[in-house]
């Protein structure tokens, strides 16, 4: 968990550009920025993974996929609400995103701890 935690800050704050950050929360045009992110989310849980548990490789896929999946459902509500900085939902929805990473990690978690 600690280790899919630090993935998460890695990949959503440090790495994450505000080409990215901006771009997959768009009406059109979100695909490559969207796909970029995710990517780098894949890169630094499978360096992870495969350096602590190898044999959950295919853990890192299920985290990029599942990512992919909030971040778009996130972006179709941005640019549907037009929830920029002044919105007054804008931060409940960071909040929901970001608790939905967490659980996923935590969930990939109990599934190695429970099969590892």
């Amino acid at each position: 968990m600690l280790l899919l935690t630090v993935k998460h800050v890695i990949a959503d704050f440090v790495l994450q550009t505000s080409w990215m950050a901006h771009g997959k929360d768009q009406k059109t045009g979100w695909g490559v920025p969207l796909l970029v992110h995710c990517l780098i989310h894949l890169a630094v849980a499978m360096t992870f993974i495969l350096i602590v548990a190898p044999r959950f490789w295919f853990v890192a896929v299920i985290d990029f996929l599942i990512h992919v999946t909030i971040d778009r459902a996130k972006g179709i509500c941005s640019s549907t609400f037009g929830m920029t900085t002044e919105h007054p939902w804008f931060w409940t929805l960071i909040g929901v995103d970001q608790a939905l990473h967490h659980l996923t990690g935590f969930a990939l978690s109990i599934f190695m701890a429970a099969n590892g």
